[in-house]
Parts: structure tokens; sequence; C-alpha cells
């Protein structure tokens, strides 16, 4: 499969969101893409104001910003992630991601389950649960948002679940550029799994996103990582490579009995 890695600047408005989709679904096609991965509330950017995020909530494929993803991906045939605020029945929205078939359908959608200090609990309502995987191109594929993969409690409960690929929407900032660093690498190579990281670059309000989006496969080993700077990453993934490491041990080693 391959997979094309949006590390972007954050959007002005919503209108430039689903322009810059279009452009970078149509890079991502010419580029022979399977799937594009793009960062956390891609469709409205991260740190929009709680009103502004309750204006632009949405349920899935119900309002314009989830609709016209789907129609993109329908488009221009590529599996898409895109990240945005989905309605809920409390105060604040989810912080989600959905994934959409190449036809537009919706394949997982994900509700950012660990939520990061006040800057997130302010704005947005906890997920309740995991996901289980999906058969996307002979992968079994799963999100998680941003600092949920800093838990390795999220990402061994995914691996459990046969995950083989772990798709990381994030809006990860300075100075934590040692999650992009040491922790998405350890993440991968201790659960035997691929791990795909999309960040933006740039600044936002008061924040300034560190880039840093990268590729890592079951050994942890880097299949493609950006700088600072926005970018497209292209990066085939190799399931032989995936069912061949020697890391695949870990699982099947455990011993839960031991752990509680």
């Amino acid at each position: 499969m391959r997979l094309a890695l949006a590390q972007e600047t954050p959007p002005v408005s919503v209108d430039a969101a689903l322009e810059r989709l279009e452009q970078l679904c149509f890079q991502a096609n010419q580029a022979g893409a399977d799937l594009l991965l793009t960062p956390e509330m891609s469709l409205t950017g991260y740190q929009l104001r709680l009103d502004e995020l309750q204006d632009w909530s949405e349920t899935p494929l119900l309002g314009p910003l989830t609709n016209r993803a789907s129609e993109l991906a329908k488009k221009y045939h590529l599996a898409v992630v895109v990240g945005y605020p989905e309605r809920s029945s409390y105060l604040y929205p989810y912080n989600s991601a959905l994934l959409l078939s190449n036809e537009g359908e919706p394949l997982l959608n994900y509700r950012k389950t660990h939520l990061f200090g006040e800057l997130d609990r302010c704005r947005f309502q906890a997920g309740e649960q995991l996901m289980k995987p999906i058969n996307l191109h002979g992968w079994s594929v799963n999100l998680a948002i941003c600092y949920d993969v800093e838990f390795p409690e999220v990402v061994r409960s995914l691996a459990l679940k046969a995950t083989q690929l772990l798709l990381v929407p994030t809006a990860n900032m300075h100075p934590y550029t040692s999650i992009p660093l040491r922790q998405i690498p350890v993440r991968a190579e201790e659960n035997g799994i691929c791990l795909a990281y999309a960040n933006y670059t740039g600044r936002e309000g008061q924040l300034e996103f560190c880039g840093l989006s990268c590729v890592c496969d079951s050994c942890g080993k880097d299949l493609g990582r950006l700088n600072a700077l926005p970018d497209l990453l292209i990066v085939d993934l190799d399931t032989e490579q995936l069912l061949n490491s020697r890391h695949a041990t870990y699982l099947a080693d455990r011993r839960p009995e031991l752990y509680d």
C-alpha cells in the first residue's frame, strides 16, 4: 500500500481547509497513493474556540465538512483520513478522525480518548472507546489521535486487537519534539506495527507546531520523516517486512497474568 502523509500549516479558515484537502487529494492521486493521512482536526484547524467548534460540529457525512471529504475521496479514488469536530450529546464536541474509503464510504470514526490538559479539556469531550481495526488494501488499519499514542497501553491494546498499521493525526507542538523523534519509533517497535504520524508545522494562535511527521516500520525504523517544512511524504508499506519482523514475538510472549 502506498501512503501519502500530509504535513501542513494550520488552515486559516474552513474554506481554506477544504480547498487544501482537494489539492492534497490530487497530489496523492498523482503520486499513486492508496491512502492520504492528514493532521488532527484538519478540516477546521486545531485551536478553535469552543463556540467555533460547536458551530462546525457535525455527524459524519451529515454535515458540509465530512460530506465534502467523502466527495473528494470518491473523486480521486483515494482512502482519506480527516480530522473534524464531531457533534455529541454533551456541551463539548468530540475531537474525531474519520477514515473514508476510496468510494467515500466511512470505514472508521474514532473519537480522541485521551485529552491533552486544559487545552483539550476546555473544548472537547473525551471519547469512550478504542476501535477494532478494519481491512484496507490487505492491512489491518486503526486510528488514534495525538496524545493517545503517548500512552503505551493504548497502542498495546490496539496491537492486541490485531492492528498492523496505526494512523495518527496529531497537532503536536514545541517543546514536545521527543514524541515524534523517540516515542513514535518505540511504539512501533515494541508492538510490531507500522505507525504513521501526521503533524502540523508553523503557528496557530499561541501554538507553534513542530512538524517531524513520520512513518515507522515494525522495527522502529523510519520509512520516511519530514523536517519542519510543509510537505507530502510518500511511503510504500511492505506487509512482508511486517510479518517477518522478529519483534512480533513481543505480543506472543506476553504473560498478562503477571501485569495486574
